[in-house]
């Protein structure tokens, strides 16, 4: 089983051609869900767990490896269904999100697919708030859930979504300028235009890099966008046109290049800083930290007041 994450560095040459590898695994059903490589550490027999008590419930204990105390979720109870059995039967898959190592406990692990983003879809038309799916395709006629990981995260372990820094006056006519926000995940929209409306900008949403270019598009051809468009927030796993190909398609645009463009990602690590040079983003910041996303807006708005 870790033979398949074996090459994975070798992957990072799909990042920018709106492409990713996909890692594909079933819970305890016949269901197929998928997970980015890129956010894949390892996936292991699922070792002795320690348990917590006082835990959230889909907290199933603590796995010690390799120096590392990473939490393990029982990801099917995570997203509403039953409980799984014996942890020992199954198999985890170790990730880093947020800066944090963690562990989902899964049944099989299938198999690593090279995938584009535009065949990755938006969930159904239909599907409520309540849904942990974030989007979905279809891998030789079977559907395949990517789950909203922010969603998860934030209900288990709770994400700090509070301002703790001060709040300083940047000398912005906030009345003019907005911030274009663009995430998948209804949970991170959220998170970032609680901390933008505390700042007192006005954020504009859209939930993937092709609605985005879109509206820049649209913008663009009734006047100088950057007059008025402080910046894009941009995540970059997204259906239809991932993040770093959103940067690309905006530096590539006379009328768009010389917006300021911030990925903000719980893909992070090395890598990301090298894709951000890459692309032409001006800055990366990992999610979900208030204080260094309204630090970072601040800077911006100071700029250009």
């Amino acid at each position: 089983m870790a033979g398949m994450l074996d090459s994975v560095d070798q992957r990072t040459k799909l990042a920018g051609q709106n492409r990713l590898e996909l890692l594909l695994f079933r819970l305890q059903g016949r269901q197929i869900f998928g997970i980015n490589v890129f956010k894949v550490k390892e996936v292991v027999q699922c070792p002795r767990l320690t348990e917590l008590p006082g835990s959230h419930p889909v907290i199933r204990g603590v796995a010690s490896l390799r120096g590392n105390n990473i939490p393990v979720m029982d990801l099917c109870h995570a997203i509403g269904g039953p409980k799984m059995g014996k942890a020992a039967d199954y198999f985890i898959i170790i990730t880093e999100y947020n800066r944090r190592l963690l562990a989902f406990l899964v049944g099989n692990v299938e198999r690593i697919v090279n995938i584009h983003w535009e065949d990755i879809l938006p969930p159904p038309e239909g599907v409520g708030s309540s849904s942990y799916m974030t989007a979905v395709t279809d891998i030789d006629g079977e559907l395949v859930e990517i789950i909203d990981v922010e969603k998860v995260l934030s209900e288990v372990l709770g994400i700090d979504e509070e301002i703790t820094c001060s709040v300083e006056d940047t000398g912005a006519d906030l009345d003019k300028l907005k911030v274009l926000v663009v995430d998948d995940s209804m949970v991170a929209r959220s998170q970032i235009k609680k901390v933008l409306t505390e700042i007192g900008v006005d954020p504009i949403l859209a939930k993937d890099g092709s609605e985005a270019l879109k509206l820049l598009l649209e913008w663009s051809e009734e006047g100088r966008v950057s007059d008025w468009l402080a910046m894009v927030i941009s995540d970059i796993e997204m259906p239809k046109m991932d993040g770093y190909s959103l940067v690309m398609a905006i530096r590539e645009n006379p009328k768009l290049q010389d917006l300021y463009v911030i990925l903000h990602s719980s893909l992070s690590g090395v890598f990301n800083e090298s894709m951000v040079k890459k692309v032409g983003a001006d800055h990366f910041l990992a999610k979900f930290m208030p204080d260094e996303l309204v630090g970072r807006v601040t800077e911006r708005l100071k700029k250009i007041a």
